[in-house]
Protein backbone atom coordinates (compact mmCIF):
# COMPACT_ATOMS: atom_id res chain seq x y z
CA UNK A 1 0.00 0.00 0.00
CA UNK A 2 1.14 3.67 -0.23
CA UNK A 3 0.05 6.21 1.73
CA UNK A 4 -2.67 7.67 -0.17
CA UNK A 5 -3.97 3.95 0.03
CA UNK A 6 -3.79 3.70 3.57
CA UNK A 7 -5.60 7.21 3.91
CA UNK A 8 -8.99 6.00 2.18
CA UNK A 9 -8.95 2.74 4.38
CA UNK A 10 -8.41 5.13 7.52
CA UNK A 11 -11.66 7.38 6.22
CA UNK A 12 -13.51 4.34 5.19
CA UNK A 13 -12.84 2.54 9.15
CA UNK A 14 -11.47 -0.50 7.25
CA UNK A 15 -10.89 -2.98 9.89
CA UNK A 16 -9.51 -4.68 7.44
CA UNK A 17 -6.03 -3.31 8.18
CA UNK A 18 -6.16 -3.29 12.10
CA UNK A 19 -2.55 -4.22 12.97
CA UNK A 20 -1.30 -3.67 8.90
CA UNK A 21 -0.11 -0.60 9.96
CA UNK A 22 -1.23 2.34 12.46
CA UNK A 23 -1.83 6.23 11.87
CA UNK A 24 -0.71 9.36 14.10
CA UNK A 25 -2.34 12.83 14.15
CA UNK A 26 0.10 15.33 14.59
CA UNK A 27 -2.79 18.04 16.10
CA UNK A 28 -3.53 15.36 18.66
CA UNK A 29 -0.05 13.57 19.62
CA UNK A 30 -2.44 10.40 19.34
CA UNK A 31 -2.12 7.28 17.02
CA UNK A 32 -4.97 4.97 16.18
CA UNK A 33 -5.57 1.55 14.55
CA UNK A 34 -7.59 2.58 10.91
CA UNK A 35 -10.94 1.27 11.95
CA UNK A 36 -10.74 4.12 14.95
CA UNK A 37 -14.35 5.33 15.10
CA UNK A 38 -13.04 9.02 15.81
CA UNK A 39 -13.41 11.84 13.58
CA UNK A 40 -10.64 11.79 10.31
CA UNK A 41 -8.09 13.65 10.57
CA UNK A 42 -7.14 15.55 7.72
CA UNK A 43 -4.45 13.99 5.08
CA UNK A 44 -1.90 16.71 6.07
CA UNK A 45 -1.94 15.92 9.67
CA UNK A 46 -1.55 12.10 9.37
CA UNK A 47 1.62 9.97 9.41
CA UNK A 48 1.83 6.58 8.46
CA UNK A 49 3.88 3.69 11.09
CA UNK A 50 4.28 -0.04 10.44
CA UNK A 51 4.07 -0.56 14.04
CA UNK A 52 2.97 0.73 17.32
CA UNK A 53 6.43 0.67 18.34
CA UNK A 54 7.14 3.28 15.59
CA UNK A 55 4.65 5.57 16.37
CA UNK A 56 5.28 5.52 20.14
CA UNK A 57 9.13 6.11 19.04
CA UNK A 58 7.96 8.97 17.40
CA UNK A 59 6.34 10.17 20.49
CA UNK A 60 2.20 9.56 19.79
CA UNK A 61 0.51 7.95 22.52
CA UNK A 62 -1.87 5.26 22.10
CA UNK A 63 -5.93 6.50 21.45
CA UNK A 64 -7.90 5.52 24.24
CA UNK A 65 -10.78 5.05 21.98
CA UNK A 66 -9.39 2.27 19.27
CA UNK A 67 -6.88 0.73 21.56
CA UNK A 68 -4.53 0.57 18.98
CA UNK A 69 -2.40 -2.20 20.83
CA UNK A 70 -5.13 -4.27 20.97
CA UNK A 71 -5.50 -5.51 17.76
CA UNK A 72 -4.41 -8.49 16.26
CA UNK A 73 -0.84 -9.07 14.84
CA UNK A 74 -0.31 -8.54 10.90
CA UNK A 75 -0.13 -11.69 9.22
CA UNK A 76 2.51 -9.89 7.28
CA UNK A 77 5.19 -11.80 10.02
CA UNK A 78 3.33 -15.54 9.51
CA UNK A 79 4.23 -15.00 5.64
CA UNK A 80 7.63 -14.04 5.54
CA UNK A 81 10.36 -16.32 6.52
CA UNK A 82 13.24 -13.90 6.03
CA UNK A 83 14.89 -12.37 9.41
CA UNK A 84 12.24 -9.29 10.29
CA UNK A 85 9.90 -11.90 10.23
CA UNK A 86 11.54 -14.09 12.01
CA UNK A 87 12.01 -11.67 14.56
CA UNK A 88 8.63 -10.39 14.91
CA UNK A 89 7.42 -13.51 15.94
CA UNK A 90 10.12 -13.94 18.55
CA UNK A 91 9.70 -10.68 19.62
CA UNK A 92 6.03 -11.53 20.25
CA UNK A 93 6.89 -14.54 21.71
CA UNK A 94 8.88 -12.94 24.44
CA UNK A 95 12.44 -14.03 23.38
CA UNK A 96 13.67 -10.13 24.05
CA UNK A 97 12.06 -10.08 27.71
CA UNK A 98 13.79 -13.57 28.94
CA UNK A 99 17.10 -13.71 26.34
CA UNK A 100 17.67 -9.91 25.49
CA UNK A 101 18.55 -8.63 22.29
CA UNK A 102 21.57 -10.98 22.40
CA UNK A 103 19.51 -14.10 22.73
CA UNK A 104 16.81 -12.95 19.68
CA UNK A 105 20.75 -12.48 17.75
CA UNK A 106 21.53 -15.34 18.63
CA UNK A 107 18.28 -17.55 17.98
CA UNK A 108 18.14 -15.87 14.30
CA UNK A 109 21.76 -16.41 13.42
CA UNK A 110 22.76 -12.37 13.06
CA UNK A 111 24.98 -10.07 15.33
CA UNK A 112 22.84 -7.85 17.30
CA UNK A 113 24.03 -5.21 15.29
CA UNK A 114 22.50 -6.70 12.28
CA UNK A 115 18.73 -7.24 13.70
CA UNK A 116 18.84 -3.46 15.18
CA UNK A 117 19.99 -2.28 11.98
CA UNK A 118 17.07 -4.29 9.84
CA UNK A 119 14.40 -3.87 12.25
CA UNK A 120 15.06 -0.13 12.20
CA UNK A 121 15.32 0.02 8.32
CA UNK A 122 11.75 -1.60 7.80
CA UNK A 123 9.89 -1.10 10.85
CA UNK A 124 11.29 1.82 12.30
CA UNK A 125 11.55 0.73 15.98
CA UNK A 126 14.38 -2.18 17.16
CA UNK A 127 13.84 -5.20 19.16
CA UNK A 128 13.87 -3.81 22.65
CA UNK A 129 11.08 -0.87 21.44
CA UNK A 130 8.98 -3.55 19.85
CA UNK A 131 9.37 -5.78 23.24
CA UNK A 132 8.88 -2.39 25.13
CA UNK A 133 5.04 -1.85 23.23
CA UNK A 134 4.32 -4.84 23.65
CA UNK A 135 5.46 -5.02 27.41
CA UNK A 136 2.90 -2.08 27.94
CA UNK A 137 -0.12 -3.98 26.77
CA UNK A 138 0.34 -6.72 29.05
CA UNK A 139 0.44 -4.18 31.85
CA UNK A 140 -2.32 -2.55 30.61
CA UNK A 141 -4.03 -5.88 30.31
CA UNK A 142 -3.21 -6.89 33.75
CA UNK A 143 -4.02 -3.31 35.25
CA UNK A 144 -7.44 -3.44 34.22
CA UNK A 145 -8.02 -6.95 34.43
CA UNK A 146 -6.38 -7.74 38.32
CA UNK A 147 -6.51 -6.32 41.29
CA UNK A 148 -2.69 -7.17 41.67
CA UNK A 149 -0.28 -4.44 43.10
CA UNK A 150 1.75 -1.94 40.57
CA UNK A 151 4.98 -3.45 41.63
CA UNK A 152 3.57 -7.20 40.67
CA UNK A 153 2.01 -6.27 37.60
CA UNK A 154 5.46 -4.53 36.77
CA UNK A 155 7.75 -7.35 36.64
CA UNK A 156 5.19 -9.79 35.42
CA UNK A 157 4.87 -7.65 32.20
CA UNK A 158 8.57 -7.83 31.86
CA UNK A 159 9.76 -4.59 32.91
CA UNK A 160 12.83 -4.68 34.63
CA UNK A 161 11.74 -1.95 37.48
CA UNK A 162 8.54 -0.36 38.76
CA UNK A 163 9.98 2.88 37.72
CA UNK A 164 10.54 2.01 34.26
CA UNK A 165 7.33 0.47 34.48
CA UNK A 166 5.38 3.57 35.91
CA UNK A 167 7.33 5.74 32.64
CA UNK A 168 6.53 3.48 30.07
CA UNK A 169 2.52 3.35 30.54
CA UNK A 170 2.90 7.60 31.27
CA UNK A 171 4.45 7.91 27.78
CA UNK A 172 2.44 5.25 25.95
CA UNK A 173 -1.13 5.89 27.61
CA UNK A 174 -0.76 9.56 28.97
CA UNK A 175 -2.25 7.76 32.16
CA UNK A 176 -0.39 6.51 35.16
CA UNK A 177 -0.70 3.16 36.16
CA UNK A 178 -3.65 4.23 38.58
CA UNK A 179 -5.12 6.16 36.52
CA UNK A 180 -5.28 3.60 33.62
CA UNK A 181 -6.86 0.95 36.03
CA UNK A 182 -9.61 3.36 36.85
CA UNK A 183 -10.06 3.61 33.21
CA UNK A 184 -10.73 0.03 32.69
CA UNK A 185 -13.87 -0.87 29.86
CA UNK A 186 -17.11 -1.45 30.61
CA UNK A 187 -19.48 -4.97 29.44
CA UNK A 188 -19.81 -2.71 26.06
CA UNK A 189 -16.19 -1.74 25.21
CA UNK A 190 -15.85 -2.16 21.61
CA UNK A 191 -11.85 -2.95 22.16
CA UNK A 192 -9.76 -4.83 24.75
CA UNK A 193 -10.29 -6.96 27.02
CA UNK A 194 -13.26 -6.25 29.31
CA UNK A 195 -13.42 -8.22 32.75
CA UNK A 196 -14.82 -6.55 35.39
CA UNK A 197 -15.67 -8.93 37.66
CA UNK A 198 -12.59 -11.73 37.02
CA UNK A 199 -11.94 -14.55 39.31
CA UNK A 200 -9.32 -14.51 41.65
CA UNK A 201 -6.05 -16.47 39.57
CA UNK A 202 -7.85 -15.93 36.42
CA UNK A 203 -6.46 -13.56 33.52
CA UNK A 204 -9.41 -13.03 31.03
CA UNK A 205 -8.33 -11.90 27.53
CA UNK A 206 -9.87 -10.89 24.05
CA UNK A 207 -7.59 -12.51 21.38
CA UNK A 208 -8.77 -9.89 18.45
CA UNK A 209 -8.55 -11.65 14.81
CA UNK A 210 -9.63 -9.65 11.50
CA UNK A 211 -12.52 -10.81 9.08
CA UNK A 212 -14.96 -13.49 9.36
CA UNK A 213 -13.95 -16.29 11.67
CA UNK A 214 -14.45 -19.99 11.03
CA UNK A 215 -14.97 -21.25 14.56
CA UNK A 216 -16.99 -24.26 14.37
CA UNK A 217 -14.35 -25.35 11.68
CA UNK A 218 -11.36 -24.77 14.21
CA UNK A 219 -13.05 -26.61 17.07
CA UNK A 220 -14.08 -29.40 15.20
CA UNK A 221 -10.40 -30.36 13.97
CA UNK A 222 -9.52 -29.77 17.55
CA UNK A 223 -11.60 -31.63 18.68
CA UNK A 224 -10.95 -34.51 16.85
CA UNK A 225 -8.01 -34.33 18.18
CA UNK A 226 -7.68 -33.40 21.65
CA UNK A 227 -5.26 -35.65 23.81
CA UNK A 228 -7.15 -37.32 27.03
CA UNK A 229 -5.30 -35.59 29.82
CA UNK A 230 -3.63 -32.24 28.38
CA UNK A 231 -6.94 -31.03 26.41
CA UNK A 232 -10.42 -31.62 26.50
CA UNK A 233 -13.44 -29.59 24.02
CA UNK A 234 -16.88 -29.20 26.36
CA UNK A 235 -20.21 -28.22 25.29
CA UNK A 236 -22.44 -28.14 22.68
CA UNK A 237 -20.91 -27.36 18.88
CA UNK A 238 -21.34 -22.95 18.70
CA UNK A 239 -21.15 -23.00 22.46
CA UNK A 240 -17.68 -25.10 22.69
CA UNK A 241 -14.95 -24.23 25.41
CA UNK A 242 -11.22 -25.99 24.33
CA UNK A 243 -9.04 -26.08 27.93
CA UNK A 244 -5.44 -27.11 27.69
CA UNK A 245 -2.26 -27.31 29.61
CA UNK A 246 0.50 -25.52 28.58
CA UNK A 247 4.05 -25.73 29.65
CA UNK A 248 5.55 -22.49 29.50
CA UNK A 249 9.11 -20.70 29.98
CA UNK A 250 8.98 -19.69 33.59
CA UNK A 251 6.04 -22.05 34.73
CA UNK A 252 2.85 -24.15 33.85
CA UNK A 253 -0.86 -22.88 33.06
CA UNK A 254 -4.02 -23.86 31.69
CA UNK A 255 -6.03 -21.50 29.06
CA UNK A 256 -9.47 -21.89 27.65
CA UNK A 257 -10.98 -20.17 24.65
CA UNK A 258 -14.54 -19.88 23.90
CA UNK A 259 -16.17 -21.17 20.92
CA UNK A 260 -18.46 -18.19 20.83
CA UNK A 261 -17.27 -15.56 18.85
CA UNK A 262 -17.46 -11.66 19.75
CA UNK A 263 -17.04 -8.74 17.39
CA UNK A 264 -13.88 -9.80 16.34
CA UNK A 265 -12.56 -11.79 19.27
CA UNK A 266 -12.28 -14.76 21.44
CA UNK A 267 -12.80 -14.99 24.82
CA UNK A 268 -9.96 -16.78 26.40
CA UNK A 269 -8.70 -17.38 29.94
CA UNK A 270 -5.27 -18.04 31.34
CA UNK A 271 -4.32 -19.84 34.64
CA UNK A 272 -0.79 -19.38 35.67
CA UNK A 273 1.63 -20.35 37.80
CA UNK A 274 3.82 -16.95 37.05
CA UNK A 275 2.33 -14.38 35.61
CA UNK A 276 5.67 -13.57 33.66
CA UNK A 277 4.14 -16.31 31.35
CA UNK A 278 1.49 -14.07 30.37
CA UNK A 279 2.46 -12.56 27.04
CA UNK A 280 3.99 -15.70 25.83
CA UNK A 281 0.81 -18.09 26.70
CA UNK A 282 -1.35 -15.50 25.02
CA UNK A 283 1.02 -15.53 22.17
CA UNK A 284 0.75 -19.42 21.64
CA UNK A 285 -3.03 -19.53 22.09
CA UNK A 286 -3.20 -17.03 19.50
CA UNK A 287 -1.04 -19.21 17.18
CA UNK A 288 -2.63 -21.92 17.78
CA UNK A 289 -5.87 -20.30 16.63
CA UNK A 290 -4.38 -18.55 13.86
CA UNK A 291 -5.41 -15.25 14.84
CA UNK A 292 -3.39 -13.15 13.25
CA UNK A 293 -3.97 -14.56 9.66
CA UNK A 294 -6.17 -12.00 6.93
CA UNK A 295 -8.75 -13.68 5.60
CA UNK A 296 -9.48 -11.05 2.95
CA UNK A 297 -6.24 -11.83 1.56
CA UNK A 298 -6.41 -15.23 1.68
CA UNK A 299 -10.13 -15.06 -0.15
CA UNK A 300 -8.89 -12.55 -2.71
CA UNK A 301 -6.13 -15.06 -4.14
CA UNK A 302 -7.88 -18.86 -3.44
CA UNK A 303 -11.20 -17.18 -5.26
CA UNK A 304 -9.26 -16.56 -8.40
CA UNK A 305 -9.53 -20.35 -8.70
CA UNK A 306 -13.25 -21.12 -9.52
CA UNK A 307 -13.38 -24.44 -7.69
CA UNK A 308 -11.75 -22.51 -4.80
CA UNK A 309 -14.08 -19.43 -4.98
CA UNK A 310 -17.24 -21.72 -4.01
CA UNK A 311 -15.37 -23.35 -1.09
CA UNK A 312 -14.05 -19.89 0.22
CA UNK A 313 -17.87 -18.53 -0.06
CA UNK A 314 -18.95 -21.11 1.98
CA UNK A 315 -16.65 -21.55 4.93
CA UNK A 316 -15.49 -17.50 4.97
CA UNK A 317 -12.81 -17.15 7.35
CA UNK A 318 -11.53 -20.34 7.60
CA UNK A 319 -8.22 -20.87 9.49
CA UNK A 320 -5.14 -22.80 9.37
CA UNK A 321 -4.50 -24.53 13.16
CA UNK A 322 -1.03 -23.79 14.34
CA UNK A 323 0.52 -24.92 17.18
CA UNK A 324 0.23 -24.29 21.39
CA UNK A 325 3.60 -26.05 21.65
CA UNK A 326 6.17 -26.40 18.40
CA UNK A 327 8.05 -29.73 19.61
CA UNK A 328 4.96 -31.43 21.04
CA UNK A 329 2.87 -30.88 17.63
CA UNK A 330 5.81 -32.20 16.11
CA UNK A 331 5.87 -35.55 18.28
CA UNK A 332 2.23 -35.77 17.70
CA UNK A 333 2.61 -35.56 13.73
CA UNK A 334 4.92 -38.30 14.32
CA UNK A 335 2.38 -40.48 15.62
CA UNK A 336 0.08 -40.00 13.05
CA UNK A 337 2.00 -41.09 10.72
CA UNK A 338 0.04 -43.69 8.52
CA UNK A 339 -2.68 -44.00 10.93
CA UNK A 340 -6.00 -42.54 10.97
CA UNK A 341 -6.84 -39.54 13.48
CA UNK A 342 -8.53 -41.42 15.92
CA UNK A 343 -5.49 -44.21 16.28
CA UNK A 344 -2.95 -41.26 16.51
CA UNK A 345 -5.10 -39.50 19.13
CA UNK A 346 -4.98 -43.09 21.29
CA UNK A 347 -1.46 -43.35 20.72
CA UNK A 348 -0.63 -39.53 21.79
CA UNK A 349 -3.27 -40.36 24.74
CA UNK A 350 -1.03 -43.38 25.78
CA UNK A 351 1.96 -41.14 25.67
CA UNK A 352 0.71 -39.01 28.22
CA UNK A 353 -0.68 -41.27 30.66
CA UNK A 354 3.35 -42.94 30.27
CA UNK A 355 5.05 -40.42 30.65
CA UNK A 356 3.61 -37.00 30.38
CA UNK A 357 4.05 -34.99 33.65
CA UNK A 358 1.25 -34.77 36.29
CA UNK A 359 -0.06 -31.20 37.01
CA UNK A 360 -0.06 -30.90 41.07
CA UNK A 361 -3.52 -30.88 41.32
CA UNK A 362 -5.70 -31.14 38.46
CA UNK A 363 -8.02 -29.37 36.46
CA UNK A 364 -10.96 -31.27 35.65
CA UNK A 365 -10.18 -33.87 32.75
CA UNK A 366 -6.68 -32.24 32.43
CA UNK A 367 -3.93 -33.89 34.77
CA UNK A 368 -0.92 -33.66 32.72
CA UNK A 369 1.20 -31.90 30.80
CA UNK A 370 2.92 -33.49 27.72
CA UNK A 371 5.86 -35.45 27.87
CA UNK A 372 9.42 -33.33 27.86
CA UNK A 373 11.14 -34.34 24.48
CA UNK A 374 14.65 -34.85 26.36
CA UNK A 375 12.58 -37.91 28.27
CA UNK A 376 11.13 -39.13 25.03
CA UNK A 377 14.76 -38.98 23.84
CA UNK A 378 15.81 -42.29 26.28
CA UNK A 379 12.64 -43.75 26.68
CA UNK A 380 11.82 -47.56 25.77
CA UNK A 381 8.04 -46.18 24.52
CA UNK A 382 7.01 -49.84 25.15
CA UNK A 383 3.55 -48.55 26.52
CA UNK A 384 3.31 -47.55 22.64
CA UNK A 385 1.04 -49.94 20.48
CA UNK A 386 3.54 -49.55 17.73
CA UNK A 387 6.24 -51.11 15.49
CA UNK A 388 10.06 -50.70 16.97
CA UNK A 389 11.14 -48.69 14.32
CA UNK A 390 8.05 -46.01 14.80
CA UNK A 391 9.73 -45.80 18.11
CA UNK A 392 13.01 -45.60 17.21
CA UNK A 393 11.91 -42.75 15.29
CA UNK A 394 10.36 -40.97 18.07
CA UNK A 395 13.33 -41.21 19.95
CA UNK A 396 15.55 -39.65 17.14
CA UNK A 397 12.70 -36.97 17.23
CA UNK A 398 13.12 -36.24 20.82
CA UNK A 399 16.90 -36.31 21.09
CA UNK A 400 16.89 -33.63 17.83
CA UNK A 401 14.73 -31.54 19.28
CA UNK A 402 16.35 -31.66 23.28
CA UNK A 403 19.74 -30.72 21.80
CA UNK A 404 19.06 -28.15 18.98
CA UNK A 405 19.78 -30.52 15.74
CA UNK A 406 15.93 -29.48 15.22
CA UNK A 407 14.88 -26.35 15.77
CA UNK A 408 11.27 -25.39 15.61
CA UNK A 409 10.72 -22.33 17.62
CA UNK A 410 9.07 -19.67 16.36
CA UNK A 411 11.96 -17.75 14.86
CA UNK A 412 13.25 -20.72 12.92
CA UNK A 413 13.87 -21.03 9.58
CA UNK A 414 11.37 -23.01 8.07
CA UNK A 415 13.62 -24.11 5.38
CA UNK A 416 16.21 -25.11 7.62
CA UNK A 417 13.80 -27.42 9.65
CA UNK A 418 12.36 -28.65 7.00
CA UNK A 419 16.03 -30.32 6.29
CA UNK A 420 16.58 -31.37 9.37
CA UNK A 421 13.63 -32.84 10.03
CA UNK A 422 13.83 -34.88 6.44
CA UNK A 423 17.62 -35.92 7.94
CA UNK A 424 15.87 -37.73 10.72
CA UNK A 425 15.22 -41.68 9.41
CA UNK A 426 11.33 -42.09 9.43
CA UNK A 427 10.30 -38.64 8.64
CA UNK A 428 9.31 -38.28 5.34
CA UNK A 429 7.67 -35.06 3.48
CA UNK A 430 4.11 -35.53 4.68
CA UNK A 431 5.10 -35.36 8.30
CA UNK A 432 7.78 -32.79 7.60
CA UNK A 433 5.23 -30.57 5.62
CA UNK A 434 2.68 -31.10 8.45
CA UNK A 435 5.35 -30.22 10.95
CA UNK A 436 5.98 -26.99 8.71
CA UNK A 437 2.79 -25.99 8.78
CA UNK A 438 1.64 -26.46 12.06
CA UNK A 439 4.73 -26.44 14.41
CA UNK A 440 6.14 -23.09 12.20
CA UNK A 441 2.93 -21.48 11.47
CA UNK A 442 3.67 -21.50 7.61
CA UNK A 443 0.77 -20.51 5.34
CA UNK A 444 2.03 -21.88 2.12
CA UNK A 445 2.36 -25.80 2.87
CA UNK A 446 0.52 -27.61 0.49
CA UNK A 447 0.51 -31.94 1.30
CA UNK A 448 -0.09 -32.96 -1.97
CA UNK A 449 -0.11 -36.81 -1.56
CA UNK A 450 -2.26 -36.51 1.80
CA UNK A 451 -4.99 -39.36 1.08
CA UNK A 452 -7.74 -36.73 3.01
CA UNK A 453 -6.46 -33.97 0.54
CA UNK A 454 -6.94 -35.58 -2.57
CA UNK A 455 -9.80 -37.20 -1.56
CA UNK A 456 -10.88 -33.60 -1.18
CA UNK A 457 -9.87 -32.02 -4.36
CA UNK A 458 -12.01 -35.04 -6.21
CA UNK A 459 -14.86 -34.01 -4.39
CA UNK A 460 -14.46 -30.50 -4.80
CA UNK A 461 -14.09 -30.91 -8.69
CA UNK A 462 -9.89 -30.33 -8.44
CA UNK A 463 -7.95 -33.00 -10.85
CA UNK A 464 -5.52 -34.34 -8.84
CA UNK A 465 -3.29 -35.50 -12.03
CA UNK A 466 -0.52 -33.12 -12.36
CA UNK A 467 -1.99 -30.48 -9.46
CA UNK A 468 1.45 -28.45 -9.37
CA UNK A 469 0.86 -26.09 -11.39
CA UNK A 470 -2.77 -24.90 -10.73
CA UNK A 471 -1.46 -24.82 -6.64
CA UNK A 472 1.05 -22.60 -7.64
CA UNK A 473 -1.95 -19.70 -8.17
CA UNK A 474 -2.59 -20.52 -4.81
CA UNK A 475 0.56 -19.16 -3.07
CA UNK A 476 1.56 -18.41 -0.29
CA UNK A 477 -1.82 -19.73 1.03
CA UNK A 478 -1.69 -23.01 0.00
CA UNK A 479 -2.30 -24.31 3.44
CA UNK A 480 -6.14 -22.62 3.60
CA UNK A 481 -6.78 -24.21 0.09
CA UNK A 482 -5.63 -27.65 1.89
CA UNK A 483 -7.71 -26.96 4.64
CA UNK A 484 -10.80 -25.86 2.48
CA UNK A 485 -10.07 -29.41 0.82
CA UNK A 486 -10.09 -31.22 4.50
CA UNK A 487 -13.66 -29.71 4.82
CA UNK A 488 -15.21 -30.65 1.74
CA UNK A 489 -18.30 -32.64 2.56
CA UNK A 490 -17.54 -36.96 1.87
CA UNK A 491 -21.42 -36.44 0.08
CA UNK A 492 -20.51 -34.56 -2.68
CA UNK A 493 -19.60 -37.00 -5.94
CA UNK A 494 -16.30 -37.98 -6.75
CA UNK A 495 -15.84 -36.96 -10.23
CA UNK A 496 -12.51 -38.49 -10.63
CA UNK A 497 -10.87 -41.71 -9.75
CA UNK A 498 -9.57 -42.45 -6.37
CA UNK A 499 -5.59 -42.19 -5.78
CA UNK A 500 -4.08 -45.26 -3.84
CA UNK A 501 -0.64 -43.18 -3.64
CA UNK A 502 -0.66 -42.26 0.12
CA UNK A 503 -2.86 -43.08 3.30
CA UNK A 504 -2.11 -40.90 5.46
CA UNK A 505 -4.77 -38.77 7.34
CA UNK A 506 -4.83 -35.04 8.08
Amino acid sequence: MHEDSRYEAVRSRDARFDGAFFFAVSTTGIYCRPSCPATTPRRRNVAFFPTAAAAQGSGFRACRRCRPDAVPGSAEWNARADVVGRAMRLISDGVVDREGVPGLAARLGYSARQVQRQLNAELGAGPVALARAQRAHTARILLQTTGLQAAEIAFAAGFASVRQFNDTIKEIYALTPGELRAARPGKTARYGPVAPHAMPGVLPLRLAFRGPYAARQLFDHLQRRALTGIEEVSGEPGARTYRRTLRLPNGTGIAEVDEAAGDGWLDCRLRLTELRDLTTAGQRMRRLFDLDADPYAVAERLAEDPVLARLVAERPGLRSPGAATPDELAVRAVLGQQVSVAAGRTLGAALVAAYGEPLPEPSGALTHLFPRVDDLAGASLAELGMPESRRTTLRSLGSALADGTVTLDTGADRDEAERALLGLRGIGPWTAGYIRMRALGDPDVLLSGDVAVRAGMRRAGVPTAGPAARADTWRPWRSYAMHHFWNVPATRPARTRPSTTESTGP
